[in-house]
């Protein structure tokens, strides 16, 4: 899909993309800048302003709390002005005047006069709350919905892959990658989302054995449908939702087959029922596949009925596909959490190979990128939306911990600083680092933005 295309789809669902993009983020906004404002009540502080979207007010209130609660003009973030808090070096004043001028109350609802430890609550209350709300999210989709697993068994191999390479064969069961053991085949993909090229020790129950395989996944560059381009590690394992179509199939180990030839590929197919053989698959014109297959006559029963049928699928997995798997609602948080602690360790690992250079930085996406992916995820469904709001939730909170002035994990590090050296970080020292930060920061936003659209162009 080139630029125009992209433009032309975009333009074309504009409340689809825009709108599910704005929707969600407004409610990741509102969600984290909540988790401020609580905790900031809950300190004694006082609250002048919430705001979601930064710029013109279109639209405003004030509670009793002489809290004025807006809707900005522009829908990209949002903050909480906390009285006693009017700069970015949290300088102890108010309107410009002297903190010894404030009267009694005054001060006693500033946040400079506050302890640390209240200030560092304040501050680490929006990122926590962006966490807490994708477990809430999590936990209750593993409770009531499900959560879709895939058995991580390969129920084939693609041939000349990293996999045959090594040596796995068809209904390898793979329990552990690193240390980290494996539940589901999606826990195998994003693992190698991460390897890229690098090797990865695997542990195989085949059969009643347990194998040991050091494996090289390939490191392979895609595109989305919008263009946007993703590097990932290949393996080259087929995971069990997969079936064949049997008229799509062109060649059994040597034996070529032409398109009239579906019963003779029918009757091959079913004289090797219980051994390993290798099939090569049509997948249009000039393309095909190469697979190792060992497929097993109990989950094949209805085989022998195609002529009923314009489709005979070959079932190559020796157990059932998919499965939604609800949980108590004390295991489903635990899921939860530990699903967040994965993504988040993801996250920081891809980052982590950027900085080092083995993962491009034009993978990074802004705006565009992340409303695609927001519009996408709609035209799915209800729960890959909520999948999607989970996953966008983790993030945001993540990125806000990190240890950047401007951002909540900036303000942290100082009061770290605060509480080691027994005295506040001098008002110069984090002006300068704050506008250093707002520097970088908003290089990061133009840069993200600019790399959206480049590869669009491209």
């Amino acid at each position: 899909m080139n630029f125009f295309e992209v433009v032309q789809t975009l333009g074309s669902n504009l409340w689809l993309y825009g709108g599910t993009f704005i929707l969600i983020l407004g409610i990741l906004v509102f969600i984290h800048e909540w988790g401020h404002y609580i905790v900031a009540r809950m300190c004694g502080v006082q609250v002048e302003a919430f705001s979601i979207g930064f710029g013109k007010e279109i639209f405003a209130f004030v509670d009793k709390n002489n809290t004025r609660w807006k809707i900005a003009l522009i829908p990209l973030g949002g903050y909480v002005k906390l009285f006693g808090d009017v700069d970015p070096a949290t300088v102890d004043v108010k309107d410009g005047e002297k903190p010894d001028i404030l009267t009694e109350a005054e001060r006693e609802g500033a946040f400079f006069t506050k302890s640390v430890w209240k200030r560092g609550a304040i501050v680490l209350a929006g990122p926590m709350i962006n966490y807490l709300f994708a477990i809430l999210i999590l936990t209750c989709l593993f409770t009531f919905n499900g959560r879709p697993v895939t058995p991580p068994l390969a129920a084939a191999i693609i041939g000349g892959s990293s996999a045959e390479k090594y040596g796995f064969q068809p209904h390898d069961e793979v329990v552990n990658i690193d240390g980290k053991d494996i539940g589901s085949f999606e826990d195998i993909r994003r693992e190698m989302m991460l390897a890229l090229d690098e090797e990865r020790h695997f542990v195989i129950k085949r059969g009643d054995k347990i194998v040991d395989i050091f494996a090289k996944p390939e490191r392979i560059e895609s595109k989305d449908r919008f263009g946007f381009v993703h590097s990932h590690g290949l393996l080259g394992l087929i995971s069990p939702r997969h079936a064949i179509d049997i008229k799509s199939i062109i060649k059994i180990n040597d034996t070529e087959y032409g398109a009239d030839d579906f019963e003779r590929v029918h009757e091959d197919i079913t004289n090797r029922f219980g051994e390993t053989f290798t099939i090569e698959v049509s997948k249009g014109e000039d393309s095909s596949d190469i697979l190792l297959i060992h497929p097993l006559k109990e989950f094949n029963e209805t085989f022998n009925n195609y002529e009923d049928s314009d489709k005979e699928l070959l079932f190559i997995s020796n157990i059932e596909g998919d499965a939604f798997i609800k949980y108590a609602p004390h295991i489903a948080v635990l899921k939860a959490v530990n699903e967040s602690w994965d993504i988040s360790c993801g996250t920081l690992e891809a980052l982590g190979q950027m900085i080092a250079g083995t993962r491009s930085v034009t993978e990074l996406g802004g705006i565009i990128r992340i409303g695609a992916l927001a519009g996408d995820m709609a035209r799915q469904g209800f729960i890959a939306l909520v999948l999607f709001a989970a996953l966008l939730s983790i993030n945001l909170g993540l990125i806000n911990l990190f240890p950047i002035p401007m951002l909540d994990g900036g303000h942290l590090l100082f009061y770290i600083f605060e509480i080691i050296l027994g005295r506040p970080v001098s008002d110069q020292i984090q002006e300068y680092a704050f506008r250093a930060g707002l520097v970088f920061l908003v290089g990061i936003m133009a840069f993200t933005n600019l790399n959206d659209i480049m590869q669009l162009l491209l």
